[in-house]
């Protein structure tokens, strides 16, 4: 199987010491976030590839020689300031850490997510526009995809008030022009994640698709058919409304008091990210 660490939450940034001792311990348990009752075991040695997702990756630079398997890196970096991304680490540094970590795993296998594109009067057109070229311009050489989308109508980010409005056609226009024509100018790929309305750069690729995992793994998988996009099937080891970025896009990272205890029951010598098995938990082995 390939792990995600994680979409639900930025295990890198916040939990890496309890990544490493799972992986040392052989395997994760997972709760499964629609019946909490349930818990997936994924053994180390199942495991064929790792994605790590974050918006801090400067944890990953003293362990990640502990991996020996493929990694794929995604790095969420965008042009906004604390009133949405209250606290996400400083950009140049995480820059300065992904042109290391490229070093090591090599550009191929590095991506940056420039997501989600959230529209208002502050982060207007423009503004985005200027923001992702100068990323581009950074990154050039030391990255070998941008992924890109639009902010989602979620009913989690609803509830945190956030102020934008979707792009008019016009804008889409602007926006796909230019995005285009930044990535080709720094010979990155450029693809959408989940886009279908407002899709921008290479169609024919996705953020990690059945033929890069097979380049790397040399097995074939399916398609993540529970996000209805063109990715490889996935598992992933985070919890729900456990990251303390605090960003007011998040769908995944919602209810701030139940961030806070969820994070006071972390226990980084637990099998599972948040809490600790029960005695009626029904334990499952996941193979894929």
């Amino acid at each position: 199987m390939i792990i995600n660490v994680s979409g639900r939450t930025d295990i890198v940034a916040y939990y890496m010491d309890w990544f490493v001792n799972r992986w040392d311990e052989g395997y994760f348990d997972v709760r499964n976030p629609f019946n909490p009752k349930l818990v997936s075991r994924i053994f180390v040695s199942d495991i064929d590839m790792i994605v790590f997702c974050t918006k801090n990756p400067l944890p990953l630079l003293d362990v990640i020689h502990l991996f020996s398997i493929p990694i794929q890196l995604q790095v969420t970096i965008t042009g906004y300031f604390d009133d949405i991304e209250p606290n996400v680490p400083n950009k140049r540094k995480v820059i300065e850490c992904i042109k290391e970590l490229s070093s090591y795993l090599g550009k191929e296998n590095v991506c940056v997510r420039y997501d989600p594109i959230l529209l208002n009067s502050k982060y207007n057109v423009d503004y985005h526009i200027r923001a992702f070229h100068k990323l581009c311009t950074m990154l050039n050489g030391y990255v070998s995809k941008m992924i890109v989308s639009f902010v989602d109508d979620y009913k989690n980010v609803r509830n945190n008030h956030l102020d934008y409005h979707n792009p008019s056609n016009e804008e889409h226009i602007m926006i796909k022009d230019a995005f285009e024509k930044s990535a080709a100018d720094n010979k990155l790929n450029l693809v959408s994640c989940m886009e279908k309305e407002y899709a921008i750069g290479n169609t024919q690729d996705c953020c990690v698709s059945i033929k890069y995992a097979f380049d790397r793994t040399g097995k074939l998988y399916k398609e993540w058919k529970a996000r209805d996009c063109q990715c490889v099937s996935m598992v992933d080891v985070g919890a729900y409304n456990s990251c303390l970025h605090g960003c007011k896009y998040c769908y995944a990272n919602y209810d701030s008091k139940q961030i806070a205890l969820n994070y006071k029951a972390h226990d980084v010598h637990s099998s599972l990210l948040i809490g600790h098995l029960s005695f009626d938990d029904q334990i499952k082995i996941r193979k894929q």
